[in-house]
């Protein structure tokens, strides 16, 4: 395209240099020769008053030797009556020429070896008619004239270099960047998912590098959407396996307990093997798509209706507040379920058999808070353990479970935070936002800290008990 480019831009600029040098060179010619032929004519004219007044030789040839071009100047005079013809200075012009010119009256140019004479006709006070020859040498017709052709010429070409420098200049500028979307393609192709584009050069050539980039996040996206929902899908084999694990605790002792109490660590090991191999990449927010919603109180009570079961089996009490009416919540029914599954699942897996635990739910006008509370050892770090639910798992944690959570509520405009709970342990505070709109302030330990209407931070804070 650069090459492509400085030749068109060559080939219009020589036509357009040459359609004007070329006239401008025959206009600058004529423009010598008529400078020449008039300076002949300034000369002759510079006798003819002489020749009006006498014919004598001697007198003829002062004038002609005062008009400075006696070398160059010759007068011929016709005989009159007793008077003979006169012939002053070298003749160069044949007599036919002569003698045309006196029959005619009028000036007249002719052709002769090294140049060209000027034929100037005169009247005599004898009504004849005299001719007066001026020489114009061929080299003074051509005076100046190499000087400004070269000149003309050399602006030719000055116009030419620069057409050629500016065309490959804007050349540079529009190859540029579309050698950097090449790059930045075949980059991509390659599995660099970190190629972008400099988003520069000409408009159309912006534009297809912001296409490209906005291309090249949405396959990072997509990419990291697939790695969390594998990581998800495998999250939730948990709530399984965790039933799978309290129920072989309780098989009592022989082989086939123990063999089934192996097979279901060795299998809750290889599904935390596939968790952390799947959050390889940072996790994305995922939120939920448009018309997703749910009721909170329902999906609560169905989830505890499944985990009390358990509950029962290990001796915990369960208490569940705030699902006695509908509270509808920007979240789809499944990502709940997940979330909940992932927060109680935590409560059997860390606390001893035993402990209890509680789900309140709080309504306000425009949030929905979900604490999910024990009466556990607790949580000695907060801010690692929601880093943890960042990044990598620790030893005995994959962290993914509150990065569900996470995601969960960050997906309305909300946000997670761990607590102490009024029952002695952890609590891990769900605000799921109703209208997304609120501000977001980091607050101490890596939490969130939002205006909270009055009545729902009354809700809140109000200490229970465990029936």
């Amino acid at each position: 395209m650069r090459w492509a480019l400085v030749k068109v831009c060559l080939a219009v600029t020589t036509m357009v240099v040459v359609a004007f040098a070329v006239p401008l060179g025959l206009v600058i010619r004529e423009m010598a020769r008529d400078r020449a032929f008039s300076n002949a004519e300034r000369e002759a004219a510079a006798v003819a008053p002489a020749l009006s007044i006498t014919t004598d030789r001697d007198q003829l040839e002062r004038v002609v030797a005062s008009a400075g071009s006696d070398a160059g100047m010759a007068v011929h005079i016709p005989a009159s009556g007793a008077a003979p013809a006169v012939d002053l200075g070298r003749q160069r012009a044949a007599d036919g020429d002569i003698a045309t010119v006196r029959r005619l009256g009028r000036a007249s140019t002719t052709e002769v070896p090294g140049g060209s004479t000027l034929l100037q006709p005169v009247a005599l006070s004898s009504g004849e008619i005299a001719v007066v020859e001026v020489y114009v040498p061929e080299s003074e017709v051509t005076n100046g004239l190499a000087t400004a052709w070269a000149v003309l010429a050399g602006v030719g070409i000055a116009l030419v270099v620069g057409s050629v420098a500016v065309a490959d200049r804007l050349g540079v500028r529009m190859v540029r960047p579309a050698q950097r979307l090449v790059e930045g393609a075949h980059e991509l192709g390659e599995g660099k998912l970190g190629a972008r584009v400099p988003e520069e050069g000409p408009s159309e050539l912006r534009l297809a590098a912001v296409a490209f980039n906005s291309m090249a996040d949405q396959v990072v996206q997509l990419l990291a959407n697939e790695r969390e929902l594998a990581a998800d899908l495998s999250h939730r084999l948990r709530t399984p396996l965790t039933v799978l694990r309290l129920n072989a605790a309780s098989l009592g002792d022989g082989p086939a307990a123990e063999q089934t109490r192996a097979a279901v660590a060795q299998l809750e090991r290889e599904v935390d093997t596939i968790i952390r191999t799947a959050r390889d990449a940072k996790p994305q927010t995922v939120a939920a798509g448009p018309g997703a919603g749910c009721d909170a109180a329902e999906v609560v009570r169905e989830r505890m209706a499944f985990w009390s079961a358990l509950a029962e089996d290990e001796g915990r009490k369960v208490r569940v507040a705030g699902v006695d009416r509908p509270v509808r919540i920007p979240v789809a029914r499944a990502d709940l379920a997940a979330a909940l599954d992932a927060l109680l699942g935590n409560v059997f897996r860390h606390t001893p058999e035993g402990t209890a635990f509680a789900v309140d739910v709080h309504n306000g006008e425009d949030a929905v808070i979900v604490l999910v509370s024990d009466a556990g050892p607790g949580i000695s770090d907060p801010e690692a353990a929601m880093a943890r639910g960042r990044g990598s798992g620790s030893a005995g944690s994959t962290g993914l479970g509150l990065d569900i959570v996470r995601r969960l509520a960050e997906s309305t405009g909300g946000d997670v935070r761990i607590g102490s709970s009024v029952l002695g342990g952890t609590e891990v505070r769900i605000w799921i936002q109703l209208d997304g709109r609120a501000p977001v302030r980091r607050g101490h330990r890596g939490s969130v800290r939002r205006r909270r209407p009055g009545r729902l931070v009354a809700a809140f804070n109000r200490p229970r008990s465990l029936p």
